[in-house]
């Protein structure tokens, strides 16, 4: 992230963490300061709260849209004193604490300017934790592996929404969904045109809104790297595809901002249903052979439109990513 060494301290120039750039805050198109330290980092949460609740006070008269992504609880983790040994819990959960007392200053401010009924809010995240990184990191709650895999502990995520006008309070939906989804429902509520190109998103507003027998999901490609089909989600089940992943199983942990070192592991062809083994434990494709064979055809569906590195497939609708073109 920074050209500074775990312990906190500046790296080597042109060494390493040395050959990052200085880490800058950006306003508009100019940096309005640089984050050099730890005790700059510890002040990041406050920052962009402060920054996010006066774009609300600026915007509240008519539609906006605030993305706000936290640093936080990404290492390197710091936390300002007003949170500093509040938590009883070490660093991290000092962390935690800010994050959640972050997301309450939004809900504040939008209640004080009276569009918390008007309002959808949505509170994720991009991946699961860093485990190698110990105690500045977080807990899968029994899910295999972490951040960067395609098991369902570097996948599986919290997702909250609240709209008090449109979503049942207190309501828990299992159905399958993912953040590709958020740009249709946003489109739907909005009543905005999708873009004419196919996107791989779907509209989940009816999950939103309490429809228990909704199903606008029930299948998800696990692409990982450049192009790597690693495993198909139909319903419950989970056919995972032969592959090598970072494995953070059987390795040393380290602390304190030290990472560990990853181990390598590879799987082979295997049938997980998540439903009974959430934790990816149980290959039972020699017991449900039918269900390999119908997901199979799922992959080679895949494999046709968009293709797969992992068994030399270009895929026939692969698009180049978008570029700025020159004046």
């Amino acid at each position: 992230m920074w050209p500074v060494n775990f312990d906190g301290n500046p790296a080597e120039q042109g060494v390493g963490k040395g050959r990052y750039p200085r880490l800058p805050l950006i306003e508009g198109n100019e940096p309005i300061r640089f984050i050099e330290n730890l005790e700059d980092m510890s002040q990041v949460t406050t920052w962009y709260t402060e920054k996010a609740v006066e774009f609300i006070n600026q915007n509240h008269k008519k539609p906006f849209f605030l993305y706000f992504a936290q640093s936080m609880v990404h290492v390197p983790i710091a936390v300002s004193d007003k949170f500093k040994g509040k938590s009883e819990q070490g660093l991290f959960g000092d962390v935690m604490m800010e994050v959640d007392w972050s997301v309450g200053e939004i809900m504040n401010a939008l209640k004080c300017r009276g569009i918390e009924d008007n309002t959808i809010l949505i509170f994720t995240s991009d991946n699961g934790p860093w485990l190698n990184f110990g105690n500045h990191a977080g807990s899968t709650a029994g899910l295999r592996e972490g951040k960067g895999t395609s098991w369902e502990g570097g996948q599986r995520e919290p997702f909250i929404v609240k709209w008090p006008k449109l979503i049942p309070q207190g309501s828990v939906c299992d159905k399958l969904a993912c953040t590709i989804d958020i740009l249709p429902t946003i489109a739907t509520f909005c009543q905005a045109k999708l873009p004419q190109k196919k996107i791989d998103g779907v509209d989940i507003s009816a999950l939103l809104r309490g429809d228990q027998t909704a199903s606008p999901r029930n299948s998800l490609y696990y692409y990982y790297h450049k192009n790597d089909l690693e495993a198909v989600r139909e319903g419950t089940w989970k056919l995972v595809l032969p592959h090598k992943f970072r494995s953070y199983e059987n390795t040393e942990v380290k602390n304190d901002g030290f990472p560990a070192k990853y181990n390598q592991g590879t799987t082979g062809l295997a049938l997980y249903d998540l439903r009974r083994d959430p934790g990816e434990r149980y290959d039972v494709k020699a017991l449900y052979p039918e269900q390999v064979e119908k997901m199979m055809l799922l992959v080679e569906k895949a494999r046709e439109d968009l293709g797969d590195n992992l068994t030399n497939r270009e895929g026939a609708n692969r698009r180049p990513p978008g570029e700025i073109a020159a004046n």
